[in-house]
């Protein structure tokens, strides 16, 4: 498996692995990989802080789809959406 499709695999599972759903053996697994991947730390970052800035400024708002959409466009996370749906 290359180092891409290794983060590919890990980073599909980022939206339960900052909400804590994720089975302790896997965030483990993401863990120690952030360690050593810097472009995922920066995407695991970005996205906790864009979470944090939701949670503080939306209220009970939801997020609009088509704002949704592309922030999972911009996190390179199309795959994620069509799993969803």
């Amino acid at each position: 498996m290359n180092e891409h499709t290794h983060c590919h695999d890990l980073l599909s599972s980022l939206s339960e692995f900052i909400d804590g759903s994720l089975p302790a053996e896997f965030c483990h697994e993401l863990e120690r990989h952030l360690r050593d991947c810097q472009n995922c730390r920066i995407v695991v970052n970005t996205l906790k802080k864009t979470v944090e800035l939701y949670h503080d400024t939306a209220g009970d708002a939801p997020m609009p789809e088509a704002v949704r959409q592309r922030l999972f466009a911009c996190l390179d996370l199309n795959d994620f959406i069509s799993k969803e749906k």
